[in-house]
């Protein structure tokens, strides 16, 4: 049963601003629900800002102390912290410290586990909401309590780059035990896209990755050792489990936070001088060449969220908005790419920039192995796209990847973090 659609606008900042400005509509059996603008919406305007129902954090970008409030993943380094680890240099000073918003005097720790928030605010919103739960008490680092097993089983499975977390499903698990209106909860999880019986079996080997094909019944026994609740029995039988497995991997938003991308942007703000804008710029293009030789692309606090207003924007190879998170936060804004008139579908892209630059056969090759759908975006459907016919030089890519283990990136791009 799906969730009202009251509901998917519950976790939105000013949802009756929201509402008046769009809607959402059933398209049809295939591409589901749409989101649809109800007035006329500018090139830059933000369309909506809206809270998880539920988040975490990419256990090996945790692992490798990307710092991130455990409840909300704001970034908890200060932006001077942040540049000298991913620098590899201790002694570097960032020009314009007071840029930085980062206020470690507020960070509080869990006092029995000692797991860190940015606030007090996160800190009793994660008790109140699923934390009484997983806290693990002084057994926090106890390599035999049965959610640390489940997150090394997890770990062993699921390399960087990460796309997942088995945390979100138990986090999902610990709000409906916590919860006192446990068949809410269950009604706005239930909102999320269903996948058939074989879509959601190729969906988690697509998490999972093709070494790990049989590891499902593994990490199943694992999450239920863990976890079980007589009240969400259904999602701890082998077919529950794996919808569950395959509604976190078709609906989870990446979530990424950095204190130091969050500097650079003050920095971009300021009216400077001539000079010293140019001093300022050379310095931070300086840092990111350094940071690119010792850290590589792992620049941000990682993770993933369900969103129930933004899952059900449907993608675009030519998108007309896009989401990201400038607060530093799990708070994702979708802003307008460009002017949109009412009544149009407000569409987000799956591919990143150069996905999407590249042929018709490329694009459509990437949707259907990691979101199960064939694009039939105006773009793909146009006579005058590009020929579908993959290039020489995205062939070559395409077997690199194909040839590369996920194990290998890990060691290749995380090995020096």
């Amino acid at each position: 049963m799906a969730a009202p659609l009251d509901d998917m606008f519950s976790l939105c900042v000013e949802p009756g601003k929201v509402t008046s400005n769009v809607e959402v509509r059933f398209i049809d059996n295939v591409k589901g629900k749409g989101l649809f603008a109800k007035k006329s919406i500018k090139k830059g305007d933000t369309i909506f800002i809206e809270r998880p129902l539920v988040s975490a954090q990419f256990l090996w970008n945790a692992l490798y102390k990307y710092k991130a409030c455990e409840f909300c993943l704001r970034a908890l380094e200060t932006a001077e912290e942040n540049a000298r680890r991913l620098s590899g240099k201790p002694a570097l000073t960032l020009p314009r410290p007071e840029l930085c918003r980062v206020r470690p005097e507020l960070h509080q720790a869990c006092p029995q586990c000692q797991v860190m928030y940015c606030s007090s605010e996160c800190r009793q919103a994660a008790a109140d909401q699923y934390h009484r739960v997983l806290c693990l008490g002084p057994s926090q680092e106890d390599p035999d309590h049965p959610i640390n097993k489940l997150k090394d089983a997890w770990r062993s499975m699921h390399y960087p780059p990460e796309t997942s977390s088995i945390m979100l499903m138990a986090k999902m698990v610990a709000i409906v035990k916590q919860a006192k209106d446990k068949a809410h909860w269950q009604k706005l999880f239930s909102h999320f896209c269903s996948r058939t019986a074989n879509e959601e079996e190729e969906i988690a080997h697509k998490l999972l990755g093709e070494q790990f094909r049989g590891q499902l019944a593994l990490l199943h026994t694992t999450f239920t050792a863990a976890l079980f609740d007589d009240n969400l029995s259904r999602w701890f039988v082998p077919e529950g489990f794996r919808s569950l497995f395959a509604l976190v991997g078709t609906n989870g938003q990446g979530i990424g936070t950095s204190s130091l991308s969050q500097w650079v942007h003050a920095c971009d703000a300021l009216e400077l001088p001539a000079q010293q804008r140019e001093q300022l710029d050379s310095f931070i293009d300086q840092l990111y060449k350094d940071i690119e030789k010792e850290t590589g692309d792992f620049l941000n606090c990682e993770g993933s969220g369900l969103f129930l207003l933004q899952s059900s924007c449907n993608h675009s190879c030519i998108p007309n908005a896009e989401a990201s998170f400038p607060d530093n936060n799990f708070l994702l804004h979708l802003s307008a790419l460009r002017d949109i008139i009412p009544g149009e579908e407000i569409c987000i892209s799956y591919l990143d920039c150069c996905q999407r630059d590249r042929s018709r056969h490329s694009r459509h090759k990437i949707l259907r192995e990691n979101y199960l759908f064939i694009c039939s975006c105006p773009k793909c459907m146009s006579q005058t796209d590009e020929l579908d016919v993959t290039s020489e030089e995205e062939e070559e890519e395409e077997g690199e990847a194909e040839g590369e283990t996920e194990g290998d990136e890990m060691e290749d791009e995380m090995t020096d973090v």
